[in-house]
């Protein structure tokens, strides 16, 4: 079981004010998810699509396919076992949560790589296809919540995309029926970022207290089996 005293310190770091006995439930629930044996998936845990990258690598062309999917399996020296069971976990994890939170977008990235070559890398997701890796990256993070929250620690909840990017926010778009968002990072008893995760809808203000709470049991949960995996290095 997870101390109360590392959900204390997460919803402080985060500034989240929610209440902690349902945090705690939602963070159970979600350790039951690891914890139960699960019959293989039905899809390809190794390769998803993902959008075009305009010419410079800074945008996804919406709507516009690669003729390749992404492959994981260079992250994880190829298509091993213990990579399938880990990506298991994950996609049950992002499947729990979202029955929960009815997001239209939600994915799990973890961190890759050190210095110039660091990026988030998505291992699960559900929604439409979207950009596979987010440079770790000062410039980068100027126009990208995912790479900002990566880099620094600090999650983001925005309530109105329209208002936030008015108001000079930076932000990347994979999808423009995008009104909402919430960005947290993964951490571990060192408050070393091991990942983010990130949640979208086409509605303002979706991500109410109700659903903060389950997302933000998502990133406590998967700090354990973050900081268990071995570095993500392509082979």
């Amino acid at each position: 079981m997870i101390p109360t005293r590392q959900l204390n310190d997460y919803l402080r770091e985060q500034g989240l004010k929610l209440d902690r006995t349902e945090l705690q439930i939602a963070v159970m629930t979600l350790q039951a998810v690891l914890d139960v044996e699960k019959p293989p998936l039905q899809r390809d845990l190794f390769r998803y699509p993902v959008p075009k990258l305009s010419e410079d690598g800074a945008c996804s062309l919406v709507e516009e396919l690669a003729d390749e999917p992404y492959d994981l399996s260079v992250w994880f020296g190829g298509e091993t076992e213990a990579a399938r069971a880990l990506l298991t976990n994950f996609n049950a994890l992002v499947d729990s949560v979202n029955q929960k939170i009815g997001a239209d977008w939600l994915g799990i990235y973890r961190r890759a790589g050190e210095g110039k070559d660091a990026r988030l890398v998505k291992l699960a997701y559900q929604g439409l296809p979207s950009r596979a890796e987010f440079p770790l990256t000062e410039a980068f993070a100027a126009g990208s919540n995912n790479s900002r929250v990566g880099l620094t620690g600090w999650g983001v909840l925005i309530e109105d995309v329209a208002a936030w990017r008015a108001e000079g926010g930076g932000y990347y778009e994979c999808d423009p029926k995008v009104k909402s968002e919430v960005c947290l990072p993964v951490v571990d008893e060192h408050d070393r970022v091991l990942g983010i995760l990130d949640a979208e809808s086409g509605q303002l203000a979706h991500f109410d207290e109700s659903r903060l709470v389950w997302l933000a049991a998502l990133a406590i949960v998967l700090a354990a089996p973050f900081a268990a995996m071995a570095p993500l290095e392509k082979a």
